[in-house]
């Protein structure tokens, strides 16, 4: 099992991640951390380089911190990315949301980072990870618009625009939220199994509450092959492809 989006840079880490990720280790293949701020970078390189082969990153401006992140700023983080793109898998978490952010101005300019970091992630021929909360709509609108063709729609929850996911070849990933949400049952009910990978959005969403953490994918397996009438076997088996292939990822075999 591989998580393909969680973020371990976290705060609530701090005292005991490197127990996490040795946990992980016994139980997953690789972990993949989402870096989605500036000041997340150094912390998040170090873990690559620590667990060599196991942790993976991706790596991007979060849409919610549009108002906090001035142009000088983004223009430095783009350039260390660029430095370091064969360090890293993923541009992302990268595009547009609408719930934290809810003036009509920021998500204008949500939507301009958005078309510019897709352009970015194009230039390094990298994959894209894509936050859409409570903008599936103008999300998948703006993907298209720009040609955008390694797509992973990170806890996905638009059912109706599912259709338009497969037609374009994305994939999306769930997470323990499949096990409450409708509207994210419907995803993976649509979705082929071919196009859907395993996350945790770790540390949030813990399956009883409090701090989650990596190996609660296979909860969201165990979700997954009941909706689908497969077999966890599988479901594992498939997923785990998805991520290796998606993310071109190189993992330590030991």
């Amino acid at each position: 099992m591989i998580d393909c989006h969680c973020h371990l840079e976290q705060e609530d880490y701090s005292k005991d991640r490197d127990e996490v990720i040795e946990k992980c280790k016994k139980e997953l293949k690789a972990v993949i951390t989402t870096c989605a701020h500036p000041n997340d970078f150094d912390l998040t390189m170090r873990m690559i380089e620590k667990h060599k082969g196991f942790v993976f990153a991706t790596v991007g401006i979060h849409p919610i911190y549009i108002k906090e992140i001035s142009s000088r700023e983004k223009d430095d983080f783009l350039d260390l990315i660029k430095q370091n793109k064969d360090r890293i898998v993923a541009v992302g978490e990268i595009g547009l949301d609408f719930n934290w952010v809810k003036e009509r101005e920021w998500q204008e300019r949500q939507k301009e980072l958005f078309v510019e970091l897709i352009s970015f992630s194009k230039r390094l021929k990298l994959p894209m990870v894509i936050h859409s909360r409570d903008a599936y709509e103008e999300s998948v609108k703006i993907l298209e618009q720009e040609d955008a063709k390694q797509v992973l729609m990170h806890m996905f929850g638009a059912n109706h625009l599912v259709k338009r996911v497969i037609e374009n070849g994305w994939y999306v990933s769930m997470n323990t939220i499949v096990l409450r949400s409708k509207k994210h049952k419907k995803v993976t009910r649509d979705m082929p199994l071919e196009r859907i990978m395993l996350e945790t959005d770790s540390p949030w969403l813990g399956p009883e509450g409090g701090r989650n953490d990596p190996t609660s994918v296979k909860t969201v397996a165990e979700k997954i092959a009941e909706i689908k009438k497969s077999t966890l076997e599988e479901v594992i088996s498939m997923t785990t492809g998805n991520a290796i292939k998606f993310f071109n990822l190189s993992i330590n075999k030991s």
